[in-house]
């Protein structure tokens, strides 16, 4: 990228220049085949564009990507040179102070070992250790939180964020209400732990948003008062876009005067980590937590309704380990259910999608009849400070995924549109969890499905996944949880316990011996008094 210098009427003739050659360089120059026909508003646009993309990281993700998949050979011409690298034309590698090596295929999956998992299933005492330490970090302002929230509802009927999204509580609360709820009852629940006085334990929320969810959802929080949090503990980011490329590297254009762009995937949270946050300032979320001495960043995905949002338990479980990186699972279901594992490669951990399973590993068993591939990734991490600084030296590493698509552009002599009918080109993203390989120390922690993962993922009405079954998984948690504390609670009477009263089911005592009788929300103790027997 290179910063602009045009103004909003004309482009800078000096700026103009720097552009082009710095796409003559990458060889991408056919992005320029039709400016001199564009008015002085749309040459303004392209060059917007151009400017913001680092046409030579673009250059490495391709050639690392094709070299991965193998299925295309790279443009070695697009192959960017960094300061320290030499290109090897005839092995058409890169090499610099040592070789980059051409990307072998992944060594065998093998079942996660025992003893590479921690568990809070029927693990009280260590639970309590782990939370107890977490606690311990939250309270001295040691935890921020950091939110993938760039999804919009498109598939539950939605074009609004999926943080929006109601599931019909008896309270209305929204996924994003929901997990504001969880940050402010765990400030006060570190507070109480230390000893420290009300207001003085505050944990960061960073806030992914994308291109089309960024306006609704900084509304949204306005507009809900963030949810009675300190706004300035409230950070809004963008998620990133990588150009669609051909299948020999060129960047296709959309229109004259734009460049086709995808989302980079959940992985490109990491570059987006970098980036900054305003065009005035070099401030980035990365800088930002460095500013406030945060060590510890707990990453979740908006579409899970149970999700403990900085967990203590979680924070505490790899700061015991002393993890640079962390990844909850849940037990798999069955051998054929759609999601990705975490399994052992060589001496590092790896995600493994159920796609690339066969039938046999699939449904693999061990001695006491559990899956052996079981452990289920549900996109929700841990990081240290330091890792999160040292993802952009992994990123040269690190292949990026292809995703062949029929993309809309137009041909180069006629500039007419083409609709292709067959794929002509790919789309690059990266997913969170392709880190994972690189870390030197990653803890993994088993926990109950019930009790912490129910996405959203499918329209109403769907068999899983769905508004219904998370709205029943909430509630039925919620319901454990009264029941736990000695309280009844009739057939067919559903008791929502809001984040306002409890975290994670904590602080119910009050409640034995209580009949609920009546369906309601219970946002305070006095609520009780609605739903109860007389």
């Amino acid at each position: 990228m290179i910063s602009n210098g045009y103004s909003t009427s004309s482009p800078d003739p000096t700026f103009v220049a720097k552009v082009r050659a710095l796409y003559a360089e990458a060889d991408q120059s056919h992005v320029f085949t039709f400016y001199d026909r564009l008015s002085p508003s749309d040459q303004v646009s392209l060059l917007s564009q151009l400017s913001d993309i680092d046409i030579h990281r673009v250059n490495r993700i391709y050639t690392n990507a094709v070299a991965a998949d193998g299925s295309i050979t790279p443009a070695h011409g697009n192959i960017p040179l960094d300061e320290n690298d030499a290109l090897d034309v005839k092995g058409g590698n890169l090499i610099g102070r040592s070789r980059t090596p051409t990307p072998q295929p992944p060594e065998e999956a093998l079942p996660l070992p025992d003893e590479a998992c921690a568990s809070v299933i029927n693990n009280p005492a260590e639970e309590a250790r782990w939370r107890e330490d977490g606690l311990k970090a939250i309270a001295q302002n040691k935890v921020a939180v950091l939110l993938l929230a760039g999804g919009q509802g498109t598939r539950l009927g939605s074009s609004l964020p999926k943080g929006m999204y109601d599931i019909k509580l008896p309270s209305g609360l929204s996924l994003f209400e929901y997990q504001a709820g969880r940050i402010s009852k765990l400030e006060r629940l570190a507070e109480e732990s230390a000893g420290k006085e009300r207001g003085s334990v505050s944990i960061r929320w960073y806030v992914m948003t994308s291109g089309p969810t960024r306006e609704e959802t900084e509304k949204y929080f306005r507009e809900k008062g963030y949810f009675g949090l300190r706004k300035e503990n409230i950070i809004f980011f963008e998620q990133g876009v990588l150009p669609a490329l051909s299948d020999d590297g060129k960047l296709l254009l959309s229109s004259p005067s734009s460049v086709c762009v995808a989302p980079d995937g959940n992985g490109g949270v990491y570059a987006a980590l970098r980036r900054p946050l305003d065009p005035s300032s070099s401030r980035s979320v990365l800088t930002d937590l460095r500013t406030h001495n945060i060590d510890y960043v707990h990453a979740y995905c908006v579409d899970n309704c149970l999700v403990r949002v900085a967990d203590p338990v979680f924070v505490g479980c790899c700061i015991s380990r002393r993890s640079q990186a962390g990844a909850k699972v849940v037990r798999k279901i069955n051998p054929t259910e759609s999601v990705g594992v975490l399994a052992a490669r060589g001496d590092a951990f790896a995600v493994v999608e159920y796609s690339e399973l066969s039938k046999e590993k699939a449904e693999a068993r061990t001695s006491d009849g559990q899956l052996a591939f079981r452990a289920a990734n549900i996109a929700n991490h841990f990081y240290t400070l330091e890792f999160l600084e040292s993802v952009e030296a992994m990123e040269k590493k690190m292949a990026f995924h292809i995703a062949r698509k029929k993309i809309p552009t137009i041909d180069l002599t006629s500039g007419e549109s083409i609709k292709p009918s067959e794929p002509n080109g790919m789309k690059l993203e990266q997913f969170i969890f392709d880190v994972f390989p690189f870390t030197k120390s990653l803890c993994v922690l088993e926990v109950d499905r019930s009790e912490e993962f129910s996405p959203l993922k499918n329209a109403p009405g769907s068999k899983a996944d769905c508004p219904e079954t998370s709205r029943r998984d909430l509630l039925a948690q919620q319901k454990r949880w009264l029941q736990k504390n000695g309280a009844i609670v009739g057939d067919g009477v559903e008791v929502e316990v809001t984040p306002s009263i409890t975290y994670g089911g904590e602080g119910l005592e009050w409640v034995n011996g209580l009949q609920f009788v009546k369906s309601g929300v219970l946002a305070s103790a006095q609520d009780a008094q609605k739903l109860v027997a007389e």
